[in-house]
């Protein structure tokens, strides 16, 4: 028997939070950024009417006023955005105790068992829970309704805002196969742009192509991204109060094409060690170790691993770290057709080791806080707005236009 599992988004979040306490701005266009006062600041979220002047997230208040000139501008209140995401989580609570968020703002819902109780119809019931999240609360979501947990994000995402979207056994190629590749869970800017090296730009084409020519070209990832775009997703809603086991975090990809300098490589592992990092923060957790796994065209593979000084969960020191490795067991230009990067020795947040130092330099403290608080504020952007909102810049991209092969 199929499950059904709903994906609840709620539509502009930040800004629609805002505005519960501004009520004479809401027929304006608004938008929420990191400094009001600076031209400089990042936009972070904007209402449908912002939205509908081009305003978009992440890009700078100049360019957001340039496209809007009456654009009104509102500072961020990220503990009144944890607050109503407990009070939103908690009304799903009601219908099952079957509810994993994802991000701040997004939550899987699986009803299969509870559905009974509420009429049978999930549809309907995706459509009661809107209209309580309204009336209570004064928030509006989209949901996507299907059989697994990729589908109904994809349908959460198909119309908004404030709709309900079921994707079914019936309909699921009619509504999906058409979609850009990059709509697809987890399929994010670097796996888009190699998809495309082969001609896959739609979830259709990704569906037809053979398994065994993906899982060769891009690893793990490309074999799940076609099980993905067939509608096989096994993956179960964890209940609310049970946090996943996990033993390490990685990320790996396999390159279009090889990598032979020093520039490619680092901005390779720059990539992964973003997403492992963003992934550890996501968790609550600390790494006290990193991997690296070097895969060359001829299919022999390296493995290094080391133990860090204190543990970490920022892009930097990870990356750091797995550069030293791989400058210890490759040297350019010799081929690199994949790299992994894995932090390992995983401890809770809170349970950090720090080797002690009596020499300790207070200046790599401090930028050691600031990188904190600067990746932290990251993970708000992408919280909200998805991975590809906002991204360290990348060593190996060029001023012309030249990016990473």
């Amino acid at each position: 028997m199929d499950r059904t599992i709903l994906h609840c988004d709620l539509n502009c979040f930040f800004a629609s939070v805002e505005l519960l306490s501004l009520p004479r701005l809401r027929k304006l266009p608004v938008a929420v950024c990191g400094d009001p006062a600076s031209r400089h600041g990042i936009i972070l979220a904007k209402n449908e009417r912002a939205k509908g002047f081009g305003v978009k997230t992440a890009e700078t208040v100049w360019q957001a006023k340039k496209k809007c000139p009456e654009l009104v501008l509102v500072p961020p209140h990220h503990q009144r955005y944890r607050e109503y995401s407990k009070k939103v989580n908690a009304i799903y609570l009601r219908f099952t105790d079957l509810v994993e968020p994802f991000g701040i703002d997004e939550s899987w819902l699986d009803v299969t068992g509870s559905l009974h109780l509420f009429g049978g119809d999930p549809v309907a019931l995706a459509d009661h829970i809107r209209d309580t999240v309204r009336r209570e609360l004064g928030l509006t979501l989209s949901v996507g309704v299907s059989f697994n947990k990729v589908f109904a994000k994809l349908g959460s995402d198909y119309r908004k805002p404030d709709a309900t979207t079921r994707i079914g056994r019936d309909n699921w190629r009619d509504l999906l196969y058409p979609l850009p590749v990059g709509s697809l869970l987890y399929v994010g800017r670097a796996a888009e742009e190699a998809l495309g090296q082969y001609g896959i730009r739609t979830i259709g084409q990704l569906a037809g192509v053979d398994r065994g020519l993906l899982l060769e070209r891009l690893g793990k990832l490309g074999g799940q991204l076609h099980d993905y775009a067939n509608g096989h997703d096994p993956s179960p809603v964890r209940p609310w109060h049970q946090k996943e086991t996990v033993k390490s975090v990685g990320n790996g990809t396999t390159f279009p094409r090889n990598l032979t300098t020093l520039d490619q490589v680092r901005a390779g592992t720059a990539l992964l060690s973003d997403s492992v990092a963003m992934r550890l923060r996501r968790q609550g957790l600390y790494c006290g170790g990193v991997q690296v796994t070097l895969k060359d065209p001829q299919f022999r593979v390296i493995s290094r691993q080391k133990q860090l000084a204190r543990s970490t969960h920022l892009m930097r020191e990870i990356q750091a770290a797995a550069m030293e490795l791989i400058l210890s067991a490759w040297k350019p230009p010799s081929p690199i057709r994949l790299i992994t990067v894995t932090a390992i020795h995983l401890t809770e947040e809170g349970e950090t080791y720090c080797q002690t130092d009596l020499f300790a330099d207070p200046e790599g403290e401090r930028r050691q806080q600031r990188q904190e608080k600067l990746e932290q504020a990251m993970d708000a952007i992408r919280g909200k707005f998805g991975h590809d909102a906002i991204a360290f810049g990348r060593p190996g991209e060029r001023k012309g236009g030249g990016t990473l092969p």
